[in-house]
């Protein structure tokens, strides 16, 4: 029986390299995130999984795929000057825009603690978000309002970062109702405050844009935390000062 020779080191490094140059970088990070028993559904973030340089190689390979679904849909992209440079388009923005929630860490946030003792109900809005649904991927566009009701304990962050937070929280595939609680639970863990509450009003062209095809249709859907769960004065104060009509 015929026995092969043993590799060096230096040669056995080589060809771990080679092989490993061949792996497509979304199998790498999958890789990652199965070994941690990390989930990777669509609207959950995985940077941490996401080594330095992978991004750019990740776009790449988007690209490629989706270089292959347009010639799938018999769309002759050589001659078309018009699709010519789309599927480099799709990628980027999947990848660097509309899901980059996904891949790129939290925005920073500064917090400061509640030097004055402020304990009086606070409302940030309407925020623009724009997201897109998991089961189309088709845009969802709406505003959202912010309660905070804080206590001596409470962080104090800037108006800004609010948006920032629901920027990057919206910034994955969602479903509306999943992508208020993760934003309640992100500001929650951010400020702990007495209470919580979040209204989020929006359009979903998957209703617009296909099916039913209707315009005027939207979801409106709230989370309520700590004393705007319980005090129903408090509840309906926030819900009296949002103006939604406008």
């Amino acid at each position: 029986m015929k026995t092969l020779p043993e590799l060096s080191p230096a040669s056995a490094a080589s060809a771990v390299a080679a092989d490993d140059a061949g792996t497509p970088v979304s199998v790498k990070i999958r890789e990652r995130l199965r070994a941690a028993r990390h989930r990777f559904n669509a609207n959950d973030n995985i940077a941490d999984f996401i080594e330095p340089g992978e991004l750019e190689k990740l776009l790449d390979e988007v690209e490629h795929k989706m270089q292959g679904v347009l010639d799938s849909m018999v769309i002759d992209t050589e001659s078309d000057h018009n699709t010519a440079n789309t599927a480099r388009r799709v990628a980027k923005m999947y990848i660097n825009e509309v899901f980059r929630g996904r891949y790129v860490q939290g925005p920073p946030i500064t917090e400061f603690p509640n030097a004055e003792r402020l304990n009086e109900l606070m409302i940030v809005g309407p925020i623009t978000v724009r997201s897109a649904c998991s089961h189309h991927f088709c845009p969802v566009v709406g505003k959202l309002w912010i309660g905070v009701m804080p206590n001596e304990r409470t962080n104090v962050i800037g108006l800004s970062k609010y948006a920032r937070l629901a920027e990057w929280i919206m910034g994955r595939p969602q479903i509306q109702e999943e992508a208020v609680v993760q934003l309640a639970d992100l500001i929650q863990e951010k400020t702990k405050p007495d209470g919580l509450a979040i209204v989020m009003e929006a359009t979903h062209y998957c209703m617009a844009w296909r099916g039913v095809k209707d315009m005027d249709s939207k979801m409106i859907n709230s989370v309520m935390r700590g004393v705007f769960l319980k005090d129903v004065n408090l509840r309906r104060e926030f819900l009296a000062l949002i103006p939604r009509q406008g």
